[in-house]
């Protein structure tokens, strides 16, 4: 080898070292490191050791038996996370560029997925077949670290540090009451919502708050009423008779349509903050897979609102 070529190789650590010091660095202990990597504790830490000999320089500080991150280990573990995801990124385009097929994994919000995602679905297999949709557990929802997550949907204001994101729906609000209108006082105007049990969202903890202050509504309190972690399980107590709610249209329309709940007071909308957005890292975002359902799927969304 050329004297030439010495210093790219001595700039140029082997990716099993670089993957195992992220790795180590991820989980925070070479123990889980090994399990994730499929090898023994010795050999995790054989290679952890043998990438700071060859920069030169300690990546962790080492305590009982304890690893952590020296400064400098960290400035490098973010640089070499990003690489690492970047290269996993590539290697998936190049695999699925040549036809366009391949897998793409994804994962969504359990009420929207089944509300709104899931049956505009059999259109996308109609014209991508060769792309093979794999759900992940909603958990991992923000992990774009992970090469086993492309894109997710996700709730919010439509900003992620460090992703992309398009609105798909959600923003629309409609006040929602139980069909039969016997189960409650009847709701003729926006004052009456006060004297309703209101059902609220966990992570929408204002809605009520600013539909009461669009409407005038004085009196009303926002943070009374029982509380719920997901849409499809208010639009159930909805229809059980337990209160009133706000709930994004698109969420509750078929409902509305099949008479299962009905909204007194249609004209009585708000916009919200919050919606839902797909959203996928900078280094996804050449994924072949990943482009044509981001494609398809905008051409399902809903215009953004203005505020």
């Amino acid at each position: 080898m050329s004297s030439s070529l010495l210093p790219l190789r001595r700039l140029t650590p082997p990716i099993h070292l670089l993957r195992a010091f992220s790795t180590v660095a991820r989980f925070g202990g070479v123990s889980r490191a090994a399990e994730a990597l499929h090898l023994t504790q010795s050999a995790v830490s054989k290679q952890v050791q043998e990438l700071e000999k060859w920069v030169g320089v300690p990546l962790f500080e080492r305590n009982r038996k304890r690893l952590t991150l020296s400064s400098a280990g960290e400035r490098y573990e973010k640089s070499v996370r990003a690489l690492l995801s970047q290269l996993e990124s590539a290697t998936l385009e190049l695999i699925t560029s040549s036809d366009g097929g391949g897998a793409l994994h994804l994962s969504t919000l359990p009420t929207f997925g089944a509300k709104w995602l899931i049956p505009k679905l059999p259109d996308f297999q109609a014209h991508h077949p060769q792309v093979t949709l794999h759900f992940a557990p909603y958990v991992q929802a923000y992990d774009f670290e992970s090469p086993t997550l492309d894109c997710s949907i996700l709730f919010g204001d439509g900003h992620w540090p460090g992703t992309r994101a398009h609105y798909l729906s959600g923003r629309e609000v409609v006040l929602i009451a139980p069909r039969n209108q016997a189960q409650l006082q009847p709701i003729r105007s926006p004052d009456d919502v006060r004297h309703c049990t209101r059902l609220r969202h966990v992570t929408v903890p204002q809605a009520w708050s600013r539909w009461s202050e669009v409407y005038g509504v004085e009196g009303l309190d926002p943070l009374s009423g029982p509380q719920f972690d997901q849409f499809q399980t208010i639009i159930r107590a909805v229809q059980a008779g337990m209160g009133v709610a706000l709930v994004p249209r698109c969420l509750v329309q078929d409902e509305i349509t099949a008479g299962l709940v009905s909204e007194p007071l249609p004209e009585h909308r708000i916009t919200s903050e919050r919606g839902y957005w797909l959203c996928y890292p900078e280094t996804r975002a050449n994924l072949t897979t990943l482009q044509q359902f981001r494609d398809w799927l905008l051409t399902k969304a809903e215009p953004l609102p203005a505020d």
